[in-house]
């Protein structure tokens, strides 16, 4: 491969980067990873409160429902798993013709599991009540990211990359007003931390070394949402979460032909939302819930990448994704006053498909599967635990010469994953004050605590 086919290709690669292994959410999103209680039932109810303080982090208004001082701090592990089997022969195509990526000294073989370890994620919440009517309080996440390493860095598909990591850490002050007793209203600064990093091969064989992109910037967003009570037992969510315009300043390393280090910069539209919960009280046991979430990922679609101390580009991310669509649905069971089991299942439209999936992005549509349950410890305590365990169709990656990032690569690499996620946490809910000395409130006809 030339050096200015090997720079061009690992700049391409950015994409791999922010599409790295089997996210718990489309593309590289991470829905699992913010509420215990909500993955309990495969977060059905988000936008209109029903997953309990985790909710701030789809609907502002849903801070309202939680009377005086309360924090909660949500633990979760997530171990994805996707292996890329080739399921034809790697081949490089020459001026002469094709032949056995072998013949140059390449390898054979697949990925072998992308998911490495696993992954931790936290995210928090806070929610002060100041009056009968104002509350303010504060989230803290990670909504995008996840880390992918193939086991085999020697492996057919190496040019397309070997190594990944994403982070993101999502901060956001919020703001809720009770209007009345049939509705409330919220608003959320987005303060957004968002870091890439690629590792990639410069070429087919075994010593090849790699081409380095790494990145990072801070950026901003909001939320805004609102919830009604109609009639008693029934609350209605929807909100909306803007799209962050990530301004991602960065290097590209170890590029044959290139400067050893070139600084560059690419504006990233991470995608906007829109999401709707009807939470439902069916009697003094039994609760109802369910979901649809729209995400917005079509506008994730054509990315330049300049020079950043200049406008000269180097290439052109091209994703080209589609919109993606999560419905969920739950049930809640109150066994005693102390312990509340749940249940859920949720189906997600993927944002990416057989076109347009990287060697790093074992994503397709996917079915949710969950349980859970919350225990009152004391007055003060609460205790939520969840598991999902989500199956991923066949993912199937096609570098044939007309994938939209290959950018006229001469490796022609077919392969195929079976991808699954297991995703588990654990959370804990602490109310500040003396529950029997709360400002006076209506309380909420669907609330957690």
């Amino acid at each position: 491969m030339s050096s200015l086919r090997t720079f061009t290709a690992a700049t391409v690669s950015l994409c791999a980067l922010l599409a790295a292994g089997a996210a718990s959410a489309s593309s590289f999103a991470i829905r699992s990873g913010q509420s215990a209680e909500g993955l309990g039932m495969s977060y059905a109810g988000a936008a209109s409160g029903g997953i309990g303080m985790g909710a701030m982090a789809w609907n502002p208004a849903t801070i309202t429902m939680f009377p005086g001082r309360n924090s909660q701090w949500n633990f979760t592990y997530l171990y994805a798993n996707g292996d890329y089997k080739p399921t034809s022969p790697t081949t490089v195509r020459t001026p002469v013709g094709s032949f056995p990526i072998q013949a140059f000294g390449g390898s054979p073989f697949g990925t072998g599991d992308l998911g490495g370890d696993g992954a931790f994620i936290p995210a928090s919440y806070s929610a002060w009540q100041l009056t009968d009517r104002l509350w303010i309080g504060l989230t803290t996440g990670a909504p995008f990211g996840l880390r992918s390493k193939a086991d085999n860095q020697f492996h057919a598909g190496q040019v397309y990359g070997r190594s990944a990591k994403v982070r993101s850490i999502n901060v956001a002050p919020t703001i809720g007003y009770k209007v009345n007793d049939w509705l409330s209203i919220g608003a959320a600064l987005q303060i957004q931390y968002f870091k890439a990093n690629l590792k990639q091969a410069n070429g087919i064989t075994a010593t090849a070394g790699n081409v380095i992109l790494d990145g990072d910037t801070i950026d901003f967003g909001y939320r805004v949402g609102a919830t009604l009570t109609p009639m008693d037992g029934t609350t209605i969510g929807v909100a909306y979460r803007s799209s962050i315009r990530q301004t991602l300043e960065g290097k590209l390393m170890g590029s044959p032909g290139a400067p050893p280090v070139l600084p560059v910069k690419a504006n990233l539209n991470l995608p906007d939302s829109v999401v709707v919960g009807v939470s439902q009280v069916i009697n003094d046991q039994w609760q109802a819930h369910i979901g649809v979430e729209w995400t917005n990922w079509s506008r994730f679609n054509r990315i330049p990448v300049v020079t950043r101390f200049g406008s000269a580009p180097v290439t052109s991310l091209n994703f080209e994704y589609d919109d993606s669509w999560f419905f969920s649905g739950g049930l809640e069971y109150k066994y005693n006053s102390d312990l509340t089991l749940r249940a859920g299942v949720g189906y997600e439209l993927s944002a990416v498909n057989d076109r347009n999936r990287t060697v790093f992005i074992s994503d397709n549509d996917r079915l949710w599967l969950s349980a859970g349950l919350s225990y009152k410890v004391t007055e003060k305590l609460n205790l939520d635990l969840g598991y999902t365990y989500i199956h991923v169709n066949k993912a199937r990656v096609n570098y044939t010469g007309f994938h939209p990032q290959q950018n006229g690569s001469p490796v022609i690499y077919t392969a195929a994953a079976e991808p699954y996620i297991h995703v588990a946490s654990a959370a804990l809910t602490w109310r500040w004050d003396n529950p029997t000395e709360t400002v006076p409130v209506r309380d909420p006809v669907v609330r957690k605590y």
